[in-house]
C-alpha cells in the first residue's frame, strides 16, 4: 500500500500541495481527480522522486518509501517520455530491459502488450510516425513493462478511443487482481465512476474529499425529482423545501426538514396529477462541483 501522509510541497511562496493524506490501497483503483493546477501532478511526482517533498512524507509498505521501492513502481508521466526517432517495439524493450527483463522476456512482454492494445501492425514505426492517442498506447505500455509492484499514471486514459479505453481498463484490472495499488489521474468523472474502488478528490493543493463512489454519494445531500402533469413552479413556496432546478413539469429538490415531502406531495396531488416523486442520489459530477467550487 502506497500512504500519503500531510504531504506539501511549495515553490517560492506558491503551496502547489498543503497537507495531502491518503492511501493507494492494495488491488485497488484509486482515481485521483481535481482542476487543473489543483496540485494532482505535483502529488505524483513527489511519489515517484521526481520532485523533493516540502514536508510529510510517503510510506510503502508501512515504512518511508526508498527509491529502490520506486524502480518498481510503473510511472507515466503527465508528459511523455519516448524518443520520438525510435521503433516502437525497439524502444518498449529497451525500456524493459532497463527494468531486469531478459531480451526474451522483454520482447514476448512487450510484443502482447501492443497485440492488446491494438499496435501490434505498428511495432517498427517510429514514435513520431503515430498518431496522439497511439503515442499514448506506447507510453502505458512503457510503465506496464517489468510486473511493477505499484502504478502510478498520470492521465493515462487521455486521448484514448473507447475500445482502447476498455482495453487498458483490463489491463489494470488484471494488475489490481494480483493486489497492485493502482493511483491514476483523469478529469473524465463519469470514467472514474466506473472504474475506481475509491475517490481522491483535490482542490487548491488540498484533499476536499475521498471515499468510495457510494460513501461520496451518501456523503451528499439528498435529492427528490418531482415530476408533475402541470407547471412545477408553485414548488418554490413550499415551506422546508429547497428548489435545486425546476424545468417546466420536472422540479429537483431538497428536503430540508420532516413533513416537507409529505406537504410537497399532497399540494402536487391537490394540483393534479403527480407521475414521479422519487430520490435521486447525486452523481459524482454533482458532488465534484459542490466540493471543488
Amino acid at each position: 500500500m502506497i500512504e500519503l501522509r500531510e504531504l506539501s510541497r511549495t515553490f517560492g511562496a506558491i503551496r502547489a500541495v498543503d497537507g495531502v493524506s491518503f492511501a493507494v490501497e492494495d488491488g485497488a483503483l484509486t482515481g485521483f481527480v481535481g482542476g487543473n493546477g489543483a496540485g494532482k501532478t505535483t502529488t505524483m511526482r513527489m511519489i515517484m522522486g521526481v520532485l523533493t517533498i516540502t514536508s510529510g512524507e510517503v510510506l510503502w509498505a508501512g515504512r518511508p518509501v526508498t527509491q529502490l521501492d520506486r524502480r518498481r513502481f510503473g510511472y507515466m508521466p503527465e508528459e511523455r517520455g519516448l524518443y520520438p526517432k525510435q521503433a516502437v517495439l525497439d524502444q518498449l524493450v529497451h525500456l524493459a530491459r532497463l527494468r531486469g527483463m531478459s531480451a526474451h522476456a522483454a520482447r514476448s512482454s512487450v510484443l502482447e502488450h501492443l497485440e492488446r492494445l491494438g499496435l501490434a501492425d505498428r511495432a517498427k514505426d517510429h514514435v513520431e510516425k503515430l498518431s496522439l492517442g497511439n503515442q499514448q498506447r506506447v507510453q502505458i505500455i512503457a510503465a506496464l513493462m517489468g510486473r511493477p509492484r505499484a502504478l502510478i499514471l498520470d492521465e493515462p486514459f487521455s486521448g484514448l478511443d473507447p475500445a482502447a479505453v476498455d482495453n487498458m481498463a483490463d489491463l489494470l484490472r488484471e494488475h489490481t487482481a494480483r493486489g497492485i495499488p493502482i493511483l491514476f489521474s483523469s478529469h473524465q468523472l463519469d470514467l472514474v465512476e466506473r472504474l475506481c474502488e475509491r475517490l481522491v478528490v483535490l482542490s487548491g493543493g488540498r484533499v476536499v474529499a475521498a471515499g468510495t463512489p457510494d460513501e461520496l454519494q451518501s456523503s451528499g445531500a439528498t435529492r427528490h425529482r418531482l415530476v408533475l402533469t402541470g407547471d412545477a413552479g408553485w414548488v418554490r413556496g413550499i415551506p422546508g423545501v429547497h428548489a435545486i432546478d425546476i424545468d417546466g413539469h420536472t422540479a429537483l429538490v431538497e428536503l430540508l426538514e420532516g413533513g416537507a415531502g409529505r406537504r410537497l406531495l399532497t399540494e402536487g396531488l391537490a394540483r393534479g396529477e403527480v407521475l414521479e416523486f422519487h430520490t435521486q442520489r447525486p452523481s459524482l459530477a454533482q458532488i465534484y462541483r459542490e466540493v471543488t467550487a
